[in-house]
C-alpha cells in the first residue's frame, strides 16, 4: 500500500506489514521516506498508546503541518491491545490518499 500526498509517495509497504489502529494505517518506519518528514512541536498524549510525535510532511506544494504521527515509546500494554509492536510506525492524516 502506498501513502500518497499530491504526486508524492511518502510511504510504501505491503499491506500485511501495516498495522491498523483505530481506523488509521501505520506504516513500518523503514517504509516511510524520512526526508519528507519534519518533527513537529505539537504535543499529544494518548491514554493507552502513550506520547505521540507529530510530523509535518513535505509535498510538491509545500509543508503540511501535523499530517503524520508515530509513537516512539508506546505504552507496552498497548501492544497486547493492538496485537503488534508499533514502535515508530507512522500514520497519516486525511490529506493522504492510500493506494493499493
Amino acid at each position: 500500500m502506498k501513502a500518497v500526498l499530491g504526486d508524492v509517495v511518502v510511504a510504501d509497504s505491503p499491506q500485511e506489514d501495516l498495522v491498523k489502529i483505530e481506523g488509521n494505517w501505520y506504516f513500518p518506519p523503514a517504509s516511510v521516506k524520512g526526508e519528507l518528514l519534519e518533527k513537529s512541536d505539537t504535543p499529544y498524549h494518548c491514554p493507552w498508546k502513550g506520547d505521540c510525535q507529530y510530523f509535518n510532511v513535505r509535498s510538491d506544494t509545500g509543508l503540511i503541518d501535523d499530517l503524520a504521527w508515530s509513537y516512539p515509546k508506546p505504552i507496552p500494554a498497548s501492544f497486547e491491545r493492538v496485537g503488534h509492536d508499533f514502535t515508530d510506525y507512522v500514520a497519516f492524516g486525511k490529506d493522504i490518499k492510500f493506494v493499493d
